[in-house]
């Protein structure tokens, strides 16, 4: 059985699971997730937890109890705290500005780029030069991040582009005549 799913998943107050035939939801503070369940895992709520439980003895259900108990611990925290994914602009004149639940771009292109945010998910500009992305599902800020970043990902001479804030870009040396 999966290391990772042995472990029970907590639940903070505030938080409450309800438990349906191959789904499950999760409400907190700052909203609802709901997800399918494999057919592999059995979830069951115990006083301030979630334990998780392969179905059988083969090894996708070792694998599904690992991968659900993450998931459901995404959930948890993302319900409670959120997720948040920074991303900078380095290029002259690269600029981004936030707007209602788009973000506009200028990334040095002949147009501006527009990109519409899906529903529940959050974007701010602090500087111009700076992109926060918020929400509460942690694959679709993920997703929404590299989206943006794609746009103009980071060129391996001068650096620039759009990139995670933790990012490390390895520049390549010029040219030598």
């Amino acid at each position: 059985m999966s290391r990772i799913g042995k472990a029970p998943v907590d639940l903070p107050k505030g938080v409450e699971v309800q438990l349906a035939n191959s789904e499950i939801s999760v409400k907190g503070p700052l909203g609802t997730l709901k997800r399918a369940l494999s057919a592999h895992v059995t979830v069951q709520k115990v006083e301030n937890e979630l334990r998780i439980a392969p179905v059988g003895d083969s090894h996708a259900a070792d694998a599904m109890s690992g991968t659900t108990r993450a998931l459901l611990a995404n959930m948890v925290q993302g319900v409670t705290k959120g997720y948040e994914k920074k991303l900078l602009l380095v290029g002259v004149g690269y600029r981004a500005q936030a707007a209602g639940d788009k973000l506009n771009l200028t990334l040095g292109f002949s147009h501006p780029v527009v990109h519409q945010m899906p529903a529940g998910i959050k974007v701010e500009t602090p500087t111009q030069t700076e992109i926060v992305i918020k929400g509460i599902d942690k694959q679709v800020v993920g997703q929404i991040a590299a989206e943006v970043r794609a746009y103009r990902s980071p060129e391996p001479y001068k650096g620039k582009g759009v990139r995670y804030s933790d990012e490390t870009v390895v520049l390549k040396e010029t040219k030598k005549k």
